[in-house]
C-alpha cells in the first residue's frame, strides 16, 4: 500500500494511533515525492522533522521511474492535477499498489486506482 503524504503526517502526530495501526497492518511503502512533500514543509518543527526522518529510514521509498513519469503525464493530460499528485498516483499505478490517503477527491477519478481513506475507517 502506498502512503500519501497526508497519511504519513497524521501518523507522526499524537492521537492518531489508529492510523499507525493501519499502517503497520498493511505493508506500507511511499513515494520519493511524498518524502519531499513531508520533509520539505517549511514550518516543520525540529522534533517532528526528526520523527519523520526516522520513519523514512524504515519505510520503503519508491523512486520516480520512467514508467511513473509516463503515468503522471497521462494523468495530467486527462485532467488538471498537481505534479505531486500525478507522480504519487503514477507511482501507485506503476507498482500496482492501493493508495492510502485522506484526500480522496484528488484521486477518485483515476480508473484502476484503488483508494483507501484510513481516517474514515
Amino acid at each position: 500500500m502506498l502512503l500519501d503524504s497526508n497519511i504519513i503526517i497524521y501518523a507522526a502526530e499524537p492521537g492518531y494511533e489508529a492510523i499507525r495501526d493501519f499502517i503497520a497492518e498493511n505493508d506500507p511503502v511511499t513515494s520519493v515525492v511524498c518524502k519531499v512533500e513531508v520533509l520539505g514543509y517549511h514550518k516543520l518543527s525540529f522534533a517532528n522533522r526528526r520523527r519523520l526522518e526516522e520513519l523514512f529510514q524504515v519505510l520503503p521509498v519508491l523512486p520516480v521511474s520512467e514508467e511513473v513519469v509516463e503515468w503522471a503525464i497521462s494523468l495530467r493530460q486527462e485532467r488538471k492535477m498537481s505534479l505531486g499528485d500525478a507522480l504519487i498516483a503514477g507511482t501507485a499505478l506503476s507498482y500496482g499498489l492501493k493508495i492510502a490517503t485522506a484526500n480522496i477527491r484528488d484521486y477518485e477519478w483515476i480508473d484502476g486506482l484503488e483508494i483507501i481513506n484510513p481516517l474514515a475507517a
